[in-house]
């Protein structure tokens, strides 16, 4: 059986706590899971889960206080900055806001270029590589030339994709890539993730508090609750059958497009959190 892409095993995050002398609060409390080749693994959970915290932990933005993380069976739990920046080659990330993701005094072009400069690569070689990252997140050849601020919100996620891709990494790190999008736009940007795993076989480590969006970009899902991981599966079984009560809870309170159907998920809801307060 092939190794796993990433595997994360026992994974403990604190962060100071606020005040003087107060204690580091855990937000991990033994993380485990992984990321095969080719793969997306959906971290799901409401805001303050700790799934975001999951994938600043891969991406050395946070240093773990206990656990291990292993990329391709190196272990990259504690690497020094320059060893991480030899990494950033292999394992990138996309942001939540492509505004703020990108430097909105760069072109498009110097943007893109400058992930392919810092790998040596030649003027002629990084200009066909940005005309094939643009073609490959279906923006114009002239974005190039042109500056953030004059693209929309959804194509500016697209320059994000593109720069994510242009070292050519193996896994990527998506952290609510999405939720800033109107709901068409988003739909657009997640077959445009669909459409590049199909194509290159980069894996993504997709997180997201939105259900219906892990539903529709995973292989398999893991749900955080308060630091822990309380359900692992596929897509298909974890997004419509839960097992666990918190994911079910998570099921109920996303929306429903038919009418009727999300009169049933609320009776059912109200149902469930009238049965908590009484138990």
């Amino acid at each position: 059986m092939t190794p796993p892409l990433l595997d994360i095993a026992d994974l403990r995050v604190a962060y100071p706590g606020r005040g003087f002398r107060a204690r580091p609060q855990e937000v991990l409390h033994g993380v485990s899971l992984t990321v095969r080749h080719a793969e997306t693994l959906g971290i799901v959970g409401e805001s303050g889960s700790g799934k975001t915290t999951i994938g600043r932990a891969v991406l050395g933005l946070v240093r773990p206080t206990g656990g291990r993380i292993r990329y391709h069976g190196q272990d990259i739990t504690h690497l020094s900055s320059r060893e991480r920046r030899a990494l950033a080659r292999e394992l990138q990330v996309v942001f939540q806001d492509p505004h703020t993701s990108l430097n909105p005094a760069l072109t498009i072009g110097d943007i893109l270029s400058e992930p392919l400069v810092v790998q040596g690569a030649q003027p002629r070689d990084a200009r066909a590589r940005i005309r094939e990252l643009l073609d490959q997140v279906g923006l114009p050849k002239d974005a190039s030339e042109r500056l953030p601020r004059e693209f929309s919100g959804g194509q500016r996620q697209r320059v994000a994709i593109a720069r994510a891709l242009a070292p050519g990494p193996r896994p990527i790190v998506c952290d609510e890539p999405v939720s800033g999008l109107d709901l068409s736009t988003q739909a657009r940007v997640l077959q445009l993730f669909v459409d590049i795993q199909e194509r290159t076989g980069v894996a993504y480590l997709f997180v997201s508090h939105d259900l219906a969006v892990i539903r529709h970009i995973s292989h398999r899902v893991s749900v955080v609750y308060r630091g822990d991981i309380v359900e692992t599966g596929p897509a298909a079984r974890v997004t419509s059958t839960p097992d666990h009560p918190y994911t079910q809870q998570l099921l109920l309170s996303a929306p429903a497009a038919d009418p009727e159907a999300q009169r049933l998920r609320r009776e059912q809801r109200r149902r469930r959190e009238g049965h908590t307060e009484r138990t």
